[in-house]
């Protein structure tokens, strides 16, 4: 029961702090109207969000493994609910942006790497689907809480909608926290991973942990960008609000089975090959997306890119514990997430300058493309196994 407890109570935390962070889209059309505030200040909000998750998921993923979950997450969604619900009370461009990097910038560094290390602990073998249907919260939160905000400000108001969001987000966030604890580390039930392959010694110097950090740079700013723009994108293109608002559903949808199915992928084909199949949709969704410009196809370019939204997320806590074991996995999962959100803090807010100024997407997207085609290169040069790290060191 323990071990069903816990993977609940990281599904529901990814379900809500994910749902409501890509539900801030939504409310661009909003700001824009009464405050005529830039997309390049609204971006770096979320940014600014993203950017101290990597710092605070440093201190988490070491805090959790010491002190375990149930308090960290405890505190830090308190503080994500009334973060959400002081959206409300803004007036000026500054108010924003210290609640995006104090009260939801608390909640966004614990969602992650506090709740998979906490599953990875429970589910030594079969991580990566476990991990997998774990995220499968994220994909149910961007499916449902989008289109929610965006029926709460049609029929209320944008200011009631924040407060109502935030009052949920601190219910569901504080259950979710209860209900996680680290299990006893007895060495025979943590299976395979229980430790780490003593010929790897200091998991931070060798090739392959600095390639999972490169890699996680280059493709972070895709999955930061396309959810916070994409909505507004098709306002510009001519749909409602609401209508906008089920792109984020499409892909949340399509992520579900990215997840579970690159989940299942990477516990019997391992991690290269997963990343493989989470890189190629992304690539092309990105190509289709500078050659389409009718929304009535972007529902499918966004399942196509929701695929291999959902995969990635899947990938790399899983990843971590193959190559290097569970003895640091907090710290070490947290260290590679820090390098994804130091590079997503800055693509929303390039993406929403470059429209400012130029009215298009276009070379936002295609910057947004030569990363991922990067990333994929040097996916293609990691080692198979995590048995082969020792040979890079």
């Amino acid at each position: 029961m323990s071990r069903f407890n816990a993977f609940l109570g990281a599904f529901f935390t990814q379900f809500t702090v994910i749902g409501l962070m890509f539900s801030f889209g939504v409310f661009f059309n909003e700001f824009e109207k009464e405050f005529g505030w830039s997309r390049t200040l609204l971006s770096s909000c979320a940014a600014i969000a993203f950017f101290m998750m990597g710092i605070l998921a440093l201190i988490a993923g070491r805090v959790s493994d010491r002190y375990g979950p149930r308090l960290v997450l405890s505190f830090t969604g308190i503080l994500y609910g009334i973060g959400f619900a002081m959206i409300s009370q803004v007036s000026q461009p500054w108010h924003l942006i210290l609640i995006f990097a104090t009260f939801i910038g608390l909640g966004m560094g614990t969602h992650d790497v506090v709740t998979l290390s906490t599953i990875a602990r429970w589910f030594p073998n079969g991580q990566g689907l476990i991990t997998g249907l774990a995220k499968v919260g994220t994909a149910l939160g961007q499916m449902i809480l989008p289109p929610l905000s965006a029926l709460l400000i049609l029929y209320y108001d944008w200011r009631i909608a924040v407060i109502c969001l935030g009052i949920l987000a601190a219910a569901l966030l504080v259950f979710s926290a209860l209900l996680m604890t680290h299990p006893e580390e007895k060495k025979e039930e943590l299976g395979v991973h229980a430790q780490p392959d003593p010929r790897v010694g200091n998991p931070r110097q060798t090739r392959a942990f600095k390639q999972l950090c490169l890699i996680q740079f280059l493709f972070f700013p895709t999955l930061m960008t396309i959810p916070t723009h994409i909505a507004v994108h098709g306002i510009d293109l001519g749909m409602t609000p609401a209508k906008a608002a089920l792109f984020l559903t499409s892909i949340g949808g399509a992520s579900i089975a990215g997840r579970l199915i690159v989940g299942l992928f990477l516990d019997h084909m391992g991690s290269k090959k997963a990343y493989v199949a989470c890189f190629i949709p992304i690539i092309m969704s990105l190509f289709a997306l500078l050659k389409i410009n009718q929304y009535e196809f972007l529902f499918g370019i966004m399942a196509l890119y929701g695929f291999g939204h959902g995969g990635l997320f899947a990938v790399v806590s899983p990843t971590v514990a193959t190559y290097f074991g569970m003895k640091e996995h907090g710290a070490l999962f947290g260290t590679i997430l820090f390098f994804g959100t130091i590079s997503g803090s800055i693509g929303p807010i390039f993406t929403g300058f470059v429209f400012d100024h130029f009215g298009s997407y276009d070379i936002a997207f295609w910057s947004l493309l030569g990363l991922m085609l990067t990333g994929l290169i040097l996916v293609l040069t990691l080692p198979s196994k995590g048995i082969d790290v020792e040979k890079d060191q």
